[in-house]
C-alpha cells in the first residue's frame, strides 16, 4: 500500500499537476493527500479524474489559503471521521484487511496556533493502543539537527509537539531519500532547510505493518517535498512493458528496423501471424533503444541523483559540492 502526502503551495501550477501525475504513476498510489491546495472542490475534481483516483473528501480554503485534498481508489476503503482546516482523520482498510486510523495533516504555521492544533490533534484518540498513523506537513522542526541556516532552532514551538508525541505514544516512522523537506528556495547565505513533513505512528500500527518506509521525494514545483509511504517497504523492482516512444519516429533507423523485421517475418513463414510480426519487431525495437539512447537514460537517472543530493543539504557547503560531483543521493 503507497500513500502520498503532499503540501503544494496552490493547484493551479501545471508542473504541480504533472508532477503529482509522475509521482501517482510512479509509486501506484492507494491514496493521496494535497495541503495547500488553495482550490475549491470543482477545480480539483477534474485533476482528481486525470489523475484515475476514484473517491475524494475536501476542505475547501478560507480564500486564497490552506485547502486539503484526500483522493483513494476503489481498492482502499477510507471513511471520514473528523476534519477541520488542518486535518482529515479517517479509518483505512485495504482489501478488507485490518482497519487503522489514518490522519492526514497541514499544521499551523502560526506560532500562536500551534499549541492549540497538538492538543486537539491529541483528543482524536481516546484509545492509547489504537493503530495509528499520521502523515503530512507537522510546520515544526523537531531538533536542531533538522535544520540548516542563520535562522535558530525555536525549542517553544517543538515543545507542543514533543508532548503530543509523549501523550499519545507514537514515534516517527524511519525516512529514506534528503534529510530536509522544505526549502525558502534562496542560496548562498541566505538558505534555509527545514524537516517539516513526516510519518508518525503507534507501536500497535507499526506492528502491523514492521517493515513500513517512508520515502522522502524530490523538490519539484514546490517547496516542500513530497512524502510517500509504503506499509510494505520497498518493493523488488520489475522490468517495465515494452511502450513505443514518440523520439524514436524522428530516427530513420527506426523504420528500416520495422520495414526489415516484418519482411523478415512474412518470409519466415513462422504462421505470418500479426502477433509473431510484432513480437519480432518489438525485440529488434528493444535492443535497438537500449544501444543507442541507453546513455542518454543515465544522464537523466544522474540528474535526479543530483537534486537529491540538493535536497540533502545546503548548495553552498563544501560537502553539497562533492555529492553533486559524484550524484550522490540523501540518507
Amino acid at each position: 500500500m503507497a500513500l502520498l502526502a503532499w503540501n503544494v503551495r496552490g493547484m493551479g501550477n501545471r508542473d504541480i499537476v504533472r508532477a503529482l501525475k509522475n509521482m501517482c504513476f510512479k509509486h501506484k498510489n492507494d491514496i493521496v493527500f494535497l495541503s495547500e491546495t488553495k482550490q475549491k472542490k470543482r477545480y480539483l475534481e477534474k485533476i482528481r479524474m486525470r489523475m484515475k483516483m476514484d473517491n475524494a473528501f475536501y476542505v475547501d480554503p478560507i480564500g486564497m489559503a490552506s485547502g486539503l485534498a484526500l483522493w483513494w481508489n476503489s481498492e482502499a476503503k477510507v471513511t471520514v471521521l473528523h476534519h477541520d482546516k488542518n486535518f482529515i482523520d479517517t479509518l483505512i482498510s485495504i482489501n478488507g484487511e485490518d482497519e487503522w486510523f489514518g490522519t492526514f495533516i497541514y499544521a499551523p504555521p502560526y506560532e500562536e496556533e500551534k499549541q492549540e492544533f497538538w492538543e486537539r490533534l491529541g483528543t482524536l484518540r481516546n484509545n492509547v493502543n489504537a493503530k495509528w498513523c499520521i502523515m503530512g506537513d507537522t510546520n515544526i522542526v523537531a531538533s536542531p539537527s533538522e535544520k540548516y541556516g542563520e535562522a535558530s532552532y525555536d525549542h517553544n514551538n517543538a515543545k507542543w509537539y514533543h508532548e503530543f508525541l509523549e501523550r499519545s505514544y507514537l514515534m516517527e516512522i524511519q525516512s529514506k531519500g534528503g534529510t530536509y523537506t522544505w526549502s525558502n528556495q534562496r542560496s548562498d547565505e541566505d538558505e534555509i532547510y527545514e524537516k517539516l513533513d513526516r510519518v508518525l505512528s503507534s507501536l500497535e500500527w507499526s506492528f502491523l505493518f514492521p517493515r513500513a518506509i517512508a520515502i522522502i521525494d524530490i523538490h519539484i514545483a514546490s517547496d516542500h517535498a513530497p512524502i510517500v509511504l509504503l506499509t510494505n517497504g520497498m518493493m523488488r523492482r520489475v522490468r517495465n512493458e515494452f511502450k513505443f516512444e514518440s523520439r524514436w519516429t524522428l530516427e530513420e533507423e527506426c523504420s528500416n528496423i520495422v520495414q526489415e523485421e516484418w519482411i523478415t517475418s512474412e518470409e519466415r513463414q513462422q504462421r505470418g501471424t500479426f502477433r509473431v510480426k510484432l513480437r519480432r519487431t518489438k525485440v529488434k525495437l528493444w535492443k535497438w533503444n537500449r544501444e543507442k539512447f541507453g546513455k542518454n537514460r543515465i544522464s537523466a537517472n544522474d540528474i535526479v541523483n543530483k537534486i537529491k543530493a540538493l535536497q540533502d543539504g545546503p548548495t553552498n557547503s563544501e560537502d553539497a559540492t562533492s555529492k553533486l560531483s559524484r550524484g550522490v543521493v540523501g540518507r
